[in-house]
């Protein structure tokens, strides 16, 4: 906004208030003791112009976005710990019982017992918050001595950790709010408090899907994927532990029976006759082609709770193979053995089935 208020604009606009009478030439007196002034007020506009960008929602970041949001009780969602499974096993092979609070360590990672779910089988709380703490999969090294245990493999993201949220998903959830005002137990609400859970990356409000009173929240987790039976437990008993009774007990207003689910994936079967530049072929491809295409359905799945259903089109998983180095054309592709588009069901995420190139 205050682009043109330069040192020079301001220093002239200031000698152009000077009778001409006085010397008002450059290195003249009064010249000289315009300039200190004029620099001061020079930065003090550019100030102003970083002031602006700091107090509006579009332009602000970090701690003023923080407390712009805040305003509209938005608070910048943390970074939660992942929630592993992990198998413990004795010298004779057998289920082992470990302590909770037993602490281990894998993949530069450290990991705490947290809950017993079953014969030798646990709960682990990744110490470190974020998104970190859902890669490592494999063997697990004791840093407090179990007597007896032999083995520990860590397994399945139960609830996968998230990383601090960012300016774009905090500011997108300020102009939410003020395009559907959350109240009540209206979409609007429930969208609201279910993606507040931990664990929760995106959802999808039905009413009345088995009656008045009854509602559905079908969910993905942050990963943008098939949520575990335990977030969808931990979901369901933050909304509405009753299920049925519809008690209010939860965060779901009395007289809502609420049930939670998950979205499932269908798997999508692709062919295609691929034409390769020299010194290129399917065998060297191959890695490159599978990525892009995964990367393609990643991105259809973030877009899931926003959208009525997904739609897997054919113009994109060849224009995304096209894109590879080494690729002249793509041609006669289908999709789980047709040539139109594939549409998935209202609750359905796509995932890679086969792919054979020709």
């Amino acid at each position: 906004m205050y682009e043109e208020q330069t040192y020079e604009a301001i220093m002239e606009r200031c000698l152009a208030r000077v009778p001409n009478s006085i010397d008002k030439r450059e290195g003249s007196i009064l010249f000289d003791a315009l300039g200190p002034a004029c620099a001061e007020l020079a930065i003090l506009y550019t100030e102003l112009d970083s002031m602006l960008d700091r107090a509006f929602p579009d332009t602000a970041m970090g701690g003023d976005l923080d407390r712009k949001c805040a305003e509209r009780g938005i608070i910048r969602k943390a970074a939660t710990a992942a929630v592993r499974k992990a198998q413990f096993t004795n010298i004779s092979g057998g289920a082992m019982v470990v302590p909770l609070g037993t602490r281990f360590s894998g993949g530069g990672m450290n990991y705490k017992v947290t809950e017993a779910i079953g014969q030798g089988v646990f709960k682990l709380a990744a110490e470190t918050p974020g998104t970190s703490g859902n890669i490592y999969f494999g063997t697990l090294l004791p840093i407090d001595f179990v007597e007896g245990l032999a083995g520990a493999e860590l397994s399945d993201v139960l609830i996968p950790g998230a990383d601090e949220e960012g300016d774009e998903s905090l500011r997108q959830r300020y102009f939410n709010s003020l395009k559907a005002e959350s109240f009540g137990g209206n979409v609007a609400d429930y969208i609201e408090r279910t993606k507040a859970i931990s664990g929760v990356g995106g959802v999808k409000v039905y009413r009345a899907w088995n009656g008045g009173g009854t509602v559905k929240l079908v969910i993905l987790d942050s990963t943008f994927g098939v949520p575990s039976g335990t977030l969808i437990d931990t979901v369901q008993s933050v909304i509405d532990p009753t299920v049925n009774a519809g008690e209010g007990l939860g965060l779901a207003p009395i007289g809502h029976v609420v049930t939670v689910s998950g979205v499932s994936q269908t798997a999508v079967n692709i062919s295609f006759t691929i034409t390769c530049e020299n010194g290129w072929n399917w065998a060297a491809l191959q890695t490159y082609a599978l990525a892009a295409i995964d990367a393609y359905f990643a991105e259809l799945s973030k877009a899931w709770a926003e959208s009525s259903a997904l739609v897997v089109r054919v113009s994109q998983i060849e224009s995304r193979i096209l894109d590879l180095t080494g690729v002249l054309d793509v041609t006669n592709t289908t999709l789980n053995g047709l040539t139109s588009n594939l549409m998935l069901a209202a609750d359905k995420i796509p995932v890679r089935g086969t792919v054979v190139a020709s």
